[in-house]
């Protein structure tokens, strides 16, 4: 029987919802990063980095009342001087803020920005999602063109398939202009008034603060009735319609594929026009999986969500903004995408090494790190064990590493200003002067 954890104990334990990310962990987060980095980079996007705490009307007045975030996820705080502020929850209305606080409406239009780091929302930990998560984000501001939609997109399906994800899928509506908007919804309150008695109790909120947030609704009582909902593509009118046709062409002609799904609404207040998502297979473990009266558990293969994003001609204005600054944008979850990833890039830093450096004798050690810093600027990757004196321990470590090249560096050798390199697959070595090192290591 366990017992309560003490104070103490829980002292030195990450809050429900952290973690730590440690070194192979750390290094793929850091490899899919710069794969994002670079397309980005290619497709002309510049990066932005936001603060962390930010004020809470940014995101109270930008993405919305009768949202989750807004509703329950936010970690808020009061200063000291009684400023209220909020852990960013999401990218996108940061970065609103900084492109109309940095007067980026005076440069060319549009402004194309990606931005990475920890985002904060105290929602109930699920598989692959945690309180303090990590986003990769795109935004393009500045342009109402549909081409802007369709290459936000695009990106987004670059970069998860080089990420080493395998099957990539993508979801795709209109919620059309803020005149289609209007239509809709009033056409979408009365269809769910009929439901009133299959809903349950948040549902029944969304219903009078934000009714496209049912069509999300995980309350499978509402999947058929979600399912037979008013569709809010029927309720466009003509500017909405070319746009979200123009999208659909242009995914078409880079061989998008894609499902047109008319219960995908990313219920925040800011989206207009085209909305998406993408998603992964990927299978239960057993572990997942309850077993009754010793049935065979079969593993299920389920869509996991990996991000998503759309478009926010209203943004601006929701946050206090004069006039209106159309958006385009996506948000990747790099926590999940991770996970998933078959094959995630290394990092650039990430350097496999090519020797292994052995000291031996105070002398030897006192030299050791200029011969280190010798082998850096010249990009040779060194693993070292300065900290053992033992010549047996070091040879030990070097003989487990599997690195093709060992660097024996003793007393003899720190006074003749030479080292010996070993070829640890056949034994052989020679003595080599420390300032003809790099030259002889490259040319092995």
């Amino acid at each position: 029987m366990s017992e309560k954890k003490t104070n103490k104990e829980e002292l030195l334990q990450t809050p429900k919802g952290m973690r730590d990310i440690i070194g192979e962990d750390y290094y793929n987060f850091q490899g899919f990063f710069e794969k994002a980095q670079e397309i980005s980079e290619y497709y002309g996007f510049k990066p932005i980095q936001t603060p962390i705490l930010e004020h809470e009307e940014i995101f109270t007045k930008g993405v919305g009342g009768g949202t989750d975030i807004v509703d329950k996820e936010i970690y808020s705080l009061k200063t000291k001087g009684g400023d209220k502020l909020a852990m960013r929850p999401e990218g996108t209305a940061p970065v609103m803020r900084a492109y109309i606080e940095h007067g980026m409406q005076n440069k060319p239009q549009p402004v194309k920005l990606y931005y990475y780091g920890p985002t904060f929302r105290h929602d109930k930990p699920q598989k692959g999602r945690y309180r303090e998560f990590y986003q990769f984000g795109l935004e393009v501001l500045g342009s109402p063109k549909s081409i802007m939609d369709a290459m936000v997109i695009h990106m987004g399906i670059l970069m998860l398939k080089e990420a080493g994800i395998e099957k990539v899928s993508l979801k795709i509506n209109s919620i059309g202009d803020a005149e289609s908007r209007k239509d809709y919804l009033k056409e979408l309150v009365n269809y769910y008034k009929k439901h009133l008695s299959k809903m349950n109790a948040t549902d029944r909120q969304r219903l009078k603060e934000n009714p496209l947030r049912i069509l999300d609704s995980k309350d499978p009582n509402l999947a058929q009735i979600n399912a037979e909902a008013p569709q809010s593509v029927s309720y466009l009118n003509s500017a909405s319609k070319k746009h979200f046709k123009e999208v659909m062409e242009n995914l078409n002609e880079l061989g998008v594929d894609y499902e047109l799904d008319h219960t995908l609404v990313r219920g925040l207040d800011y989206y207009t026009h085209t909305v998406f998502e993408f998603f992964t297979e990927t299978e239960s473990s057993v572990d997942d999986i309850e077993s009754k009266d010793g049935e065979e558990v079969v593993a299920v293969t389920k869509k996991l969500a990996l991000g998503g994003g759309g478009r926010y001609d209203y943004l601006s204005k929701s946050m206090g903004h004069k006039k209106e600054v159309p958006g385009v944008g996506l948000g990747l979850g790099v926590d999940r995408i991770v996970e998933a990833s078959k094959n995630i890039p290394r990092p650039r830093v990430n350097k496999k090494a090519k020797v292994y450096f052995i000291q031996l004798g105070t002398e030897a050690k006192m030299k050791s790190l200029k011969v280190i810093e010798i082998l850096r600027q010249n990009k040779i990757p060194v693993r070292q064990s300065l900290s053992k004196d033992s010549l047996g321990s070091q040879l030990a470590i070097a003989e487990k590493s599997g690195i093709p090249v060992t660097l024996i560096f003793g007393q003899k050798e720190a006074l003749e200003n030479s080292i010996i390199v070993r070829d640890m697959s056949n034994r052989s070595q020679t003595t080599v002067d420390i300032d003809k090192l790099a030259k002889y290591l490259k040319n092995l």
